[in-house]
């Protein structure tokens, strides 16, 4: 029987999205002085930017691997954290629903204290869109232990050439550049 990972190295370079941008903002609540909130804003805002892109890019990541694995009929799921665990919905979709929301919030901070346009690509709030619908098709993954487990939504496309998927994947397991993976999004969006 064959083995696949459930993870082909994207954790080890990420970061998590939810303590950092709470940390953001616990450090402006600190300052009364507009001024001072506006000034560490601008230098939270492009750090900001480069987590959602990372985050974009790791939950594309997260399909598109998920497609790559699937061709492999049956194929034993290695190393899944997720595997045995309590499937909870609103534990699972938690960050996925944070960054949603947040991205709005983004958007009215950016303009209010850096006097700059925020939206998110349309592309990247698909990406997160669809992520969603995978993620709660396989109930967080809590019962994934082989590749006919994973449930794929019926938006995402099948590439012919999946081995440019597993190339561009092994890449970016390597520099820890998951909005490298951007690019690919058209193959399975």
């Amino acid at each position: 029987m064959k083995e696949v990972k459930f993870d082909p190295g994207f954790i080890q370079h990420m970061s998590a999205f939810v303590p950092n941008v709470e940390y953001v903002y616990n450090t402006l609540s600190q300052f009364r002085n507009f001024n001072q909130k506006k000034q560490h804003f601008k230098m939270f805002y492009p750090k900001i930017q480069t987590l959602l892109k990372n985050y974009t890019g790791f939950y594309l990541g997260c399909m598109l691997w998920a497609v790559y694995i699937k061709q492999f009929d049956n194929a034993k799921i290695l190393n899944n954290l997720c595997y045995g665990g309590e499937y909870d919905e609103k534990d699972s979709l938690y960050e996925v629903d944070f960054i949603k929301e947040f991205i709005g919030q983004l958007t009215k901070d950016a303009k209010y204290y850096a006097g700059q346009n925020y939206t998110l690509d349309e592309t990247s709030a698909k990406i997160i869109d669809i992520y969603r619908e995978f993620l709660k098709a396989n109930e967080g993954f809590v019962k994934t232990q082989t590749t006919n487990d994973i449930k794929l939504p019926s938006n995402l496309k099948t590439p012919p050439d999946l081995e440019e998927i597993n190339k561009a994947i092994e890449k970016v397991c390597e520099n820890g550049k998951l909005n490298e993976l951007l690019p690919l999004a058209g193959q399975i969006l």
